[in-house]
C-alpha cells in the first residue's frame, strides 16, 4: 500500500483559506486549496501536503526522515519490512495460499523540488503449489501495469498550483468531485498501477488532470476551472470565489482485465459565500450546483445542488460537504468512486452486469462527506496527524446506501498506530457488497524496530467477470532509519 493523500476529501478548492503547512513562494494563489485527496497505504513520511489532505498514504513514523546533507536539505529513508501473508478464502471459494512478503523501501526527499519514494513488494510462496503456480505470486507481477507499483510516490514541483504526482491514488477526487471522487485506483487486489496528477495555472484557467494507471490505456480525466471573477477585475486577492468548471472522464478499459469504454462529463459552478481568514486559517462556506451526463447516451443525465465548508487552523483541518442528486438514464454523480476498480466488472446489487452496462435506476440521492485532521501539537505531513477521519455516505431514495471511509490514530508518542476502513456498496438490496480492513502499526527498541499487522477482506475479480471473495491477514516485522 502506498500514498497518494490522506483520507480525505470534499472538493473545496478552497481560495480562501490557507494551509497549516509550510507555504510555497507567495504569490495571489498560494491560498488554493488543492483536494486531490490522494490516499495512501503505507508512507506518508516524505509526502509534501498537497490536498490537506488525501489518499486512497500512511507512514510507519511520523518523524522526520534521516538526511546525509542537511545544508542541502535532501532526506532519504531505508526500510525493510518482512511479514507472512496469508490470502484465505471464504465461502469456500478460492485457494488457501500462504506467503512470506518482503517490502524493501527507499525514500528521497527535497523540500519544493522532489520527492521519491520506491517499493518492491514481493510475495514469496510458503503453502501452496509451488511447482505450478510459481515461488512468486503471478498476480502480483503479470501485466505490465503492475510494475507501476514500484512507484509508489513521485511528485515534482511541490505543492498546488502547479506538481506532478505519480503513484497510487487511494481516495483520490478530481477537482469538483462530481465525475471521480474518493477513488482507489487499487480497488483490484490483483491490479497496481501507478496514477498520474498534473495540474497547473494560467491565469484565469486551473486545470487538473489524471490518468490511474501510466502504463495502460483506463481510465483518464480533466477538469478546467475558469475564475469568473478574474475575467470582469483581472487580477485580485483572492482568486477562484467564483468559477465554473468542465470535466470529461473515459475509460478505455484495455488494463487490469478488459471491460467496455466509458464516457462521462460534468459542468459546476461554484461560489464562496462566507469566507474568513486568519493569518494561515480560516473558516470558508461555499454552494455550488452542476450538470452531468453520458455523451452518446440519449436521456442519461444528473443534476446535484448542495453546500461546503471548510476550517482550517494549526492543529485542526476540518472539512464538510451536503448535497442534493437527481439521476437519470443510468447517469450518476461520482461513477468513479471508490467501489470503481470492483463495479467495472461487476456492479453491487442485484444487476450483476459491468457498470457500463448498467441502468443505474432513476431516483434522488443524498450525499455527505466529512472529513477531520487534528494534530495537538501542530498539522504536518499527512502521517503525523494524532487523528485522520474521513467519510462518504449515499443515501438513495429507492432504498440503497453506500458508505465508505476510514479513521486513523496515533498514540503514545507517536509510537502506537492504529487504522481502521471499510466500504459497503448497495446495503438494503440484494447483492450488497462489503470490504474491510485494518492495520496496527508499533515501533518499539527506540522506534528503529516496527511490528505491523494487517487483515481484511478483498473481493478478487475472475476470469468470468464474477467477483470471488477472500480475507487475508499478515503480520511481520520493519526495520528503518527514521529515528
Amino acid at each position: 500500500m502506498c500514498l497518494l493523500r490522506s483520507g480525505a476529501v470534499v472538493l473545496l478548492l478552497v481560495s480562501g483559506v490557507g494551509r497549516a503547512e509550510e507555504p510555497p513562494e507567495p504569490s495571489e494563489f498560494e491560498a488554493l486549496e488543492e483536494d486531490i485527496t490522494l490516499e495512501s497505504g503505507d508512507e506518508e513520511l516524505l509526502e509534501p501536503d498537497i490536498e490537506d489532505e488525501e489518499d486512497e498514504g500512511e507512514v510507519e513514523d511520523a518523524s522526520p526522515p534521516s538526511s546525509s546533507n542537511t545544508q542541502s536539505r535532501w532526506a532519504n529513508r531505508l526500510s525493510l519490512e518482512a511479514s507472512t501473508w496469508a490470502l484465505l478464502p471464504r465461502r469456500g471459494t478460492g485457494p488457501d495460499e500462504r506467503f512470506l512478503l518482503v517490502e524493501p523501501r527507499l525514500e528521497v526527499h527535497h523540500p519544493g523540488l522532489l520527492s521519491l519514494n520506491l517499493v518492491a513488494p514481493v510475495r514469496l510462496r510458503i503453502r501452496g503449489d509451488s511447482a505450478r503456480e510459481g515461488l512468486v505470486r503471478k498476480e502480483d507481477w503479470d501485466e505490465l501495469s503492475d510494475w507501476g507499483q514500484v512507484v509508489c510516490a513521485l511528485t515534482v514541483g511541490g505543492d498546488a498550483p502547479n506538481f506532478i504526482w505519480v503513484g497510487t491514488l487511494d481516495s483520490y477526487t478530481m477537482l469538483s468531485g462530481h465525475l471521480v471522487r474518493r477513488y482507489n485506483n487499487h480497488g483490484n487486489p490483483d491490479y497496481h498501477p501507478a496514477g498520474v496528477v498534473l495540474s497547473g495555472l494560467l491565469k484565469p484557467l486551473y486545470v487538473e488532470a489524471f490518468a490511474s494507471d501510466v502504463l495502460g490505456a483506463r481510465l483518464m480525466g480533466a477538469e478546467v476551472s475558469l475564475d469568473v471573477e478574474h475575467l470582469f477585475v483581472g487580477s485580485h486577492p483572492h482568486p477562484l470565489r467564483y468559477r465554473v468548471a468542465l470535466s470529461a472522464v473515459h475509460d478505455w478499459g484495455r488494463a487490469g482485465g478488459t471491460a467496455e469504454p466509458m464516457t462521462l462529463a460534468h459542468l459546476d459552478g461554484t461560489a464562496v459565500l462566507v469566507s474568513h481568514r486568519e493569518g494561515r486559517g480560516g473558516f470558508e462556506f461555499q454552494a455550488h450546483a452542476g450538470w452531468g451526463g453520458r455523451p452518446g447516451t440519449g436521456g442519461a443525465w444528473g443534476v446535484v445542488a448542495g453546500l461546503g465548508a471548510e476550517y482550517m487552523s494549526s492543529r485542526t483541518d476540518l472539512r464538510a460537504r451536503l448535497e442534493g442528486r437527481l439521476q437519470r438514464g443510468g447517469f450518476r454523480q461520482g461513477a468513479v468512486g471508490p467501489d470503481y476498480e470492483l463495479a467495472r466488472f461487476q456492479v453491487a446489487g442485484p444487476n450483476a452486469v459491468p457498470q457500463s452496462e448498467d441502468s443505474f435506476p432513476e431516483g434522488a440521492s443524498v450525499h455527505g462527506e466529512l472529513i477531520v485532521n487534528w494534530d495537538a501539537e501542530r498539522l504536518g505531513v499527512l502521517g503525523q496527524r494524532h487523528l485522520r477521519l474521513t467519510i462518504g455516505t449515499e443515501v438513495f431514495s429507492w432504498g440503497r446506501v453506500d458508505v465508505d471511509g476510514h479513521v486513523e490514530t496515533q498514540l503514545f508518542h507517536r509510537n502506537l498506530k492504529v487504522r481502521a476502513g471499510g466500504l459497503a456498496v448497495g446495503v438494503g438490496q440484494r447483492g450488497a457488497r462489503y470490504v474491510t480492513s485494518g492495520e496496527v502499526r508499533w515501533r518499539f527498541l527506540g522506534g528503529k524496530l516496527y511490528a505491523v499487522g494487517q487483515g481484511g477482506t478483498r473481493l478478487f475479480p475472475t476470469a468470468e467477470g464474477t467477483l470471488r471473495p477472500g480475507a487475508f491477514a499478515s503480520l511481520g516485522l520493519g526495520v528503518d532509519n527514521a529515528r
